[in-house]
This record gives structure tokens, sequence and C-alpha cells, in this order.
């Protein structure tokens, strides 16, 4: 079995890759000259080497596969059309490039939880959810999952939209990790949210790219679980074994620490788009589509997940 993985590279990429090769999958990473290959340089694995915005010279190489897993976009970006750019017109080439191919078994596209936005107090949402997303990073993932449902007629696509995804390797969560073993905690009161620990969303990605019941089908993934940002904070504090304190942050002034963020690291998980989630309470989605038409079931516990990150950042010297 011949797969594509974009995004090969990065934090989800790298674990998808490693688990392909133990299944038996023959996987090539679409990459950039310049991208960093520190997760996956010691695997077999073959590269295709182009920048997505020009996939249309690689469309012959593209179409040579059976299965396309395509991750790579934008998470974080100094403006929506540099979003638009990496999350929607760069998947709207690639969709295009892979749909001549004759013998691909599926499509599939890895979205967000950000492309549907945060549910009404207490209620999470679902796939027939009108999507609503508040940040351009949202709407970027949004226009991403429309590109590639264009083509659901004519090729084997599926959708999956996971929540905040935390493990080793990370480095948004990290910056929580971090922080709380300084001792203190951003909060802005309370709030919920859907995770999913990323070897859990691996298996789900697999799962719904072998299905055929997945086919042109668009999937919320998580734990099942629901979690306050109160919770997550006490099971990060009790894996370092640290204790922190809250700092009131209150939701008027989220605008002027995105702004600050941003000054500090254009590239940081707290700039100004970020704020625009972060303003809303409950981020949480229903999986149980997924756990009912592909059997989908996670395995790792928050606090096993929590701790094993923070095992991993500790050994790498991260903390």
């Amino acid at each position: 079995m011949k797969a594509l993985v974009t995004g090969a590279p990065g934090f989800i990429g790298s674990y998808l890759v490693e688990t392909l090769l133990k299944r038996g999958y023959q996987v090539t990473c679409l990459v950039r000259k310049t991208s960093n290959l520190r997760w996956i340089e010691h695997l077999d694995v073959r590269y295709l080497t182009c920048d997505l915005a020009d996939i249309e010279s690689c469309s012959d190489a593209v179409r040579n596969f059976q299965y396309i897993f395509h991750l790579a976009g934008a998470t974080k970006a100094l403006c929506e059309k540099d979003f638009q750019r990496a999350n929607a017109e760069c998947t709207e080439k690639l969709v295009r490039a892979a749909a001549g191919a004759t013998g691909l078994e599926r499509f599939v596209y890895l979205s967000s939880l950000a492309a549907v936005g945060p549910g009404e107090p207490g209620r999470t949402v679902s796939e027939d959810s009108p999507p609503m997303p508040v940040s351009a990073y949202g709407r970027s993932k949004l226009c991403g999952e429309r590109a590639v449902l264009s083509y659901k007629d004519s090729m084997p696509v599926t959708i999956l939209r996971p929540p905040a995804v935390y493990g080793p390797r990370d480095t948004d969560f990290f910056m929580m990790f971090k922080m709380i073993k300084k001792g203190f905690f951003p909060y802005w009161g309370k709030c919920y949210y859907s995770l999913l620990y990323v070897e859990d969303l691996v298996r789900g990605i697999i799962l719904a790219a072998e299905k055929k019941d997945a086919t042109g089908g668009t999937f919320f993934l998580s734990d099942g679980s629901i979690y306050t940002n109160e919770q997550i904070t006490a099971e990060i504090a009790a894996a370092l074994g640290a204790k922190a304190i809250k700092v009131r942050v209150p939701r008027a002034l989220l605008p002027i620490v995105g702004f600050l963020g941003q000054k500090i690291d254009k590239r940081g998980i707290i700039n100004g788009d970020r704020v625009n989630d972060f303003r809303y309470s409950n981020w949480t989605c229903d999986a149980s589509k997924a756990k009912d038409e592909l059997g989908f079931h996670s395995q790792i516990t928050l606090r096993e997940g929590i701790k094993w990150t923070a095992d991993w950042y500790r050994i790498h010297r991260w903390l």
C-alpha cells in the first residue's frame, strides 16, 4: 500500500508516518526544501520535495498513491490571507492534482473543530451543526473542507475534525506545561474542551482511511469526555509535581493579550487570531458518529496522556 503524507515532519504527521510504516505501508512524505525532518529522518520513507503551492508540477507523482493523507497546513499566520492560502488554496490544488488518480482508495483531509466553531453553552457540536467558525484559521479550514467535498462524487474522500490534540513533540500545549511548571496559568473563566491524544488521533485517521463506510463522510474525533480548563490544569500540575496559581485575565483584555503575544512571537500560539477562540467557553464535540460508523474508540485517558507528555518534555529537556 502506497501512501503520501503531507505535513509529515510535523507533530501529528510524524506519528502518522511511524504508524503507517508499522502497518506495512510504503510511505512517501511531501516536504519542502526547508522542512525540518528531525522527527522522520531516521525512518524508512521516501521524499517528494515540492511546495503545496506548486503541487501541479508534481501531479503525475501524486496520482501514483493509493492513500493520500493531507495534514499540512498553517495553524498560525499573520493574516487571514495567509491562512486561506495555506489551508484552502493549497488543499484545493492538492485534491485537484489527486483527482486524476485511477488507483486512489482514499483522500483523508485533517480539518479541525475550529472549522465548525464553538458550541452553545452546555451543547456539543456534531456533524449536523451549521459551521460558524470564529477565527481566520477556522474559516480557512472550512474552506479546505469544501474544496475536498467538491470532489466527493469523483474520488473517495474523508474529512476528520479533531479537537485540541496533545502529546509528545507538540509545541502548543507545551506552552501550558511551561507556564504551570513556573507556577501560574492564565484564567478567564471556566471553559469546556474536548481533547484527543495524538496516538488516538492517528488510529482514527488510519481507521477512517481503511473503512469503506467513511467514504464521502465527515467525522469528529475526540476521547469522548469533556474537560474544564481547571481539570486540564490540575492534571498537568500533578504530572509535573507543580503548584500553579490562577492569573485572572478579564475577557475584555484578551485582544490586548493577543496583540502582545504576537509582538513577542509572531508564530506563537498566543496571537490576535487565536484570542478569537479564547472568547468562547465551549469547545466540545460529539464523536459518536465515528464510534458508531467507524468503530473509533480512544485508548488513552487524559491522565495517562498528560503524564506521558510531561515525561517526554522532561526527558528531552524541554522543561
